[in-house]
């Protein structure tokens, strides 16, 4: 700083030069604030569509003050006041910025984080229910922050207060273990992206359903008996998830059969084949195809596997296909085996 105002010294007077020195400084934050508002903007603009007004806006005032700012105490150096009151002089003033700066940042922070949410909701699932959430925890750590700045400019010692904070913070982690691991289980949902809103999902309990909210805390399912499953990110996030519309919409279902021996093979794989076309909501391409899968204790096992487009039709669509099949075996003579069970009444003897 002193090299600075030994390379700015113009004049013998002190006060002319500290004058001098205002209103250079006020030249350059005049500069600076055209920077942004002409070059910057569109810099903005092209990475942040439609947010760029708010961001332009936020930024004028903390970066002509802090320019002007530094003008002022370079000024005061010139005039070589005590040391004491350039202390509090310059702790007022970059106090002052730093709050500024704060301001500032946390507006162009919550612009961001708006923007930035809304665009990958679509895509990712992720519910804009969590942009307050965000922006909250934003301001949070964004306000310590520069409480930490504005204590080092008057030379507190901080490191008692961290201390304390880290001591209450790591009770506070304790108290509320369940929720971090929940708050931390929906940002994993959201990187890894398992599943989106709309999926079809399989827990690993059974349970199934579709996806229709994934919240910062919790992962809300619907069930084909229109039940609303609500399952904490902190649980979902360490199970076995099967997605079923993932990495196509269309789900392959396998539906069992059992003939009895003597049975015409051949016949019985072609009615299941063509059974299975008649439904309008089973997928022609790939064809449907049968196949024997074992030699059961009462009869010949097959298995129909066939592909439909919307996972949620999945127990119309079985239901619908075994009434056709079963009707067709009756009418066919084909039986169906089952396990007989013979019942012997024994009269006691007198």
């Amino acid at each position: 700083m002193a090299r600075i105002i030994e390379l700015l010294k113009i004049s013998e007077s002190p006060y002319i030069n500290a004058a001098l020195s205002i209103v250079a400084f006020a030249i350059i934050a005049k500069a600076a604030d055209y920077f942004i508002n002409k070059i910057f903007r569109r810099i903005v603009s092209f990475l942040w569509t439609g947010a760029d007004e708010s961001i332009i806006a936020a930024m004028h005032l903390p970066v002509f003050f802090s320019v002007l700012t530094l003008g002022v105490s370079m000024s005061i150096k010139y005039l070589q006041p005590p040391k004491e009151f350039t202390f509090y002089i310059d702790g007022i003033f970059y106090s002052i910025v730093a709050v500024l700066w704060m301001m500032s940042i946390i507006k162009i922070g919550s612009t961001i984080i708006e923007h930035a949410i809304k665009k990958v909701s679509d895509v990712a699932g992720l519910s804009v229910d969590i942009v307050p959430l965000i922006r909250n925890m934003t301001k949070i750590i964004i306000v310590l922050a520069t409480l930490m700045i504005i204590l080092a400019v008057w030379q507190i010692n901080i490191t008692p207060l961290l201390a304390s904070a880290g001591i209450v913070g790591a009770g506070i982690a304790l108290a509320s273990k369940d929720t971090i691991a929940n708050f931390f289980g929906g940002i994993s949902i959201f990187v890894d992206k398992p599943f989106k809103i709309g999926d079809y999902i399989m827990l690993e309990n059974g349970e199934r359903g579709e996806v229709v909210a994934i919240g910062i805390r919790s992962t809300k399912i619907m069930t084909s008996d229109d039940i609303m499953i609500t399952i904490p990110n902190g649980v979902i996030s360490n199970s076995k998830i099967s997605n079923e519309s993932t990495p196509a919409t269309a789900l392959r279902i396998r539906i069992p059969f059992c003939v009895a021996y003597g049975s015409d093979i051949d016949l019985v794989e072609k009615l299941l084949v063509e059974t299975a076309l008649e439904d309008a909501n089973i997928m022609s391409s790939p064809t449907p195809m049968s196949i024997i899968t074992g030699l059961g204790d009462h009869g010949l096992s097959f298995e129909l596997m066939c592909r439909i487009n919307d996972p949620a039709l999945r127990p119309v669509v079985v239901d619908a296909v075994i009434k056709r099949i079963y009707k067709k075996f009756s009418e066919l003579g084909i039986g169906i085996p089952y396990s007989p069970s013979d019942v012997y009444v024994i009269k006691p003897s007198k």
